[in-house]
């Protein structure tokens, strides 16, 4: 393990994009691993925090947290059989450009200083260096649902370009307390981060805000109620318009009716005491356009704890008319 470094950005690395720059001194070091430290303030820019695509200028000094060296990486992130073998059970589609795995409730997209397995992990049973694919979205850990990666550096550009301009749909299945009102609708404002107990990152928090705070960010979500078990509980289908952190479990609080086994945002419904407490949250589907002209479908199925509560709940996948949900979130 390195020390803390202080590096000053040279004459001619001016434009640079902070990520590029940093990989080309520590290529051992991965995306996920480096937007990780960006994201905790671990990595700085004359003091101050900074993203991945942040723009170096000459003379600007960037912070560099202790590093684990190239051979302590390798060896700590080898996979074993059975870890290849888990990962590629997830697999629920690949062409030449993209994997969608179905990542199950549990499973953390990318590492932290509290998680060591994770999916970004093992995209290594893929491929190395160029070959190896790349993330380009996230889902919260215990959402489970449909994850797409891009398996080349043009197909990764590709993909997060059609996620940033909101060119991809996708449709999350919720079980809810209680029951939405109205049915159909949305929910919109503006939500800001707040720190955790302590500070700590991986305890941050989305909360309402006002136009033009600092940090305040638009969220807009639409939903509609594809079942009810009376006012117990309810199936919501939900589309994020936008994508912020913890957007749908934050605006499902608000009306009332948080999700399922959601710890971090409940509401002042008690959860029903004979249902799972997992968090029931699941990307059901994503549409993606193609370079092709057409989109690509994708749907994963629901995981074994909300199939159970499902049942338990009288809810019949059969009866669900996606193609009229889809023109609902429309």
């Amino acid at each position: 393990m390195s020390r803390v470094q202080k590096i000053i950005v040279e004459q001619g690395e001016t434009g640079a994009r902070l990520d590029r720059w940093f990989k080309r001194r520590f290529p051992h070091i991965k995306q996920g691993q480096l937007q990780k430290l960006c994201r905790k303030g671990e990595i700085r820019v004359d003091g101050g925090r900074a993203k991945p695509d942040t723009r170096l200028e000459t003379g600007q000094e960037v912070r560099v947290p202790p590093l684990p060296d190239a051979q302590e990486i390798k060896k700590l992130d080898r996979l074993s059989d059975r870890d290849i073998e888990y990962v590629r059970s997830l697999v629920i589609y690949e062409d030449e450009d993209i994997i969608a795995f179905n990542k199950p409730s549990g499973l953390a997209v990318q590492g932290g200083s509290k998680t060591k397995q994770h999916l970004d992990r093992l995209l290594d049973a893929f491929g190395e260096g160029l070959e190896r694919p790349r993330l380009v979205h996230r889902l919260d850990k215990d959402t489970s649902g449909v994850l797409v990666v891009g398996k080349s550096p043009a197909a990764t550009a590709r993909l997060a370009k059609a996620f940033q301009s909101h060119k991809t749909k996708k449709t999350y299945w919720a079980i809810a307390i209680g029951v939405p009102k109205p049915h159909l609708g949305e929910v919109k404002g503006f939500l800001k981060k707040t720190a955790g107990a302590g500070g700590d990152p991986d305890r941050e928090v989305m909360t309402g805000a006002r136009h033009g705070e600092e940090g305040a960010q638009h969220a807009l979500s639409r939903y509609t109620v594809v079942a009810e078990a009376g006012q117990k509980a309810s199936w919501v289908a939900l589309r994020p318009v936008t994508g912020r952190t913890h957007q749908l479990r934050v605006h499902l609080q608000a009306m009332g009716t948080s999700v399922l086994g959601d710890k971090k945002y409940p509401c002042h419904r008690p959860a029903p005491e004979d249902l799972d407490q997992k968090l029931c949250l699941h990307a059901r589907r994503l549409e993606l356009p193609r370079a092709n002209g057409k989109t690509l479908v994708i749907e994963a199925p629901l995981p074994k704890h909300m199939n159970r509560i499902f049942g338990m709940l009288g809810f019949n996948l059969r009866d669900a008319d996606e193609e009229e949900i889809e023109e609902q979130l429309a």
